[in-house]
């Protein structure tokens, strides 16, 4: 077994009960099975403020704004696979989770994520917890990650289907796992990836006078 990293985020508000930390921690668990160093993370430990879009991170690489944003950012980026857990809150992930995400637009324009894996968990009182599944997954995609998998659970009235979703979790990081140490590829995500590439080479190419760290970024990196 190959050595790797797994990092668990979880966007939940709720703490110790969290039903979607359960899910997380089942990845993570199922990946620690597999031969993997894990770690988990509470979005809401972490101070982040809001985007707003100032773009300067496009031109020097870094965020003005002091906070927790860069510890959690590292934390990705030192990882070989990552899970992202969010509760359905009105038809999308928490708000927590959400300002994390915002902030990465200059992420997605360098495509930091190429090379690394990931899955999403998410948990639903009454409905939508596939549909916040697939997005944390397309998001992690979007930043140029392979996604293997996605567990979403409706809890409704039966809370104890909670269980049957751990097991299947737990699965999902064996799967995490064996995706990372066998450099798994997936066609359709491969042409999406290929797509990101020549997207955002060229985004940042017609912006190269004023998104001189994106474009150098770029230029230092072969042609796939």
């Amino acid at each position: 077994m190959i050595s790797m990293k797994i990092l668990g985020i979880n966007g939940s508000p709720r703490g110790s009960a969290s039903r979607t930390r359960r899910l997380v921690e089942g990845v993570l668990g199922g990946a620690a099975a597999a031969g993997a160093e894990t770690e988990y993370i509470d979005i809401t430990n972490y101070k982040i403020r809001p985007c707003v879009g100032c773009t300067l991170c496009y031109q020097t690489g870094e965020c003005p704004k002091m906070d927790d944003f860069i510890e959690v950012y590292e934390k990705m980026l030192d990882a070989d696979g990552i899970v992202l857990g969010s509760p359905n809150y009105i038809n999308n992930v928490s708000a927590q989770l959400k300002l994390l995400l915002d902030r990465m637009a200059d992420a997605i324009h360098c495509q930091r994520l190429v090379g690394k894996y990931g899955c999403a968990v998410s948990t639903a009182g009454g409905s939508g917890a596939d549909d916040v599944a697939a997005y944390l997954n397309q998001t992690l995609q979007v930043l140029g990650a392979t996604t293997v998998g996605s567990v979403g659970i409706v809890l409704g009235t039966e809370p104890d289907t909670l269980f049957a979703a751990e097991e299947q979790a737990h699965r999902l990081g064996a799967v995490l796992v064996a995706a990372v140490s066998e450099h798994r590829t997936y066609p359709e995500q491969e042409a999406f990836h290929q797509e990101m590439e020549t997207q955002m080479r060229a985004l940042v190419e017609a912006n190269k006078e004023t998104w001189k760290h994106e474009y150098d970024t770029w230029a230092a990196r072969p042609r796939t």
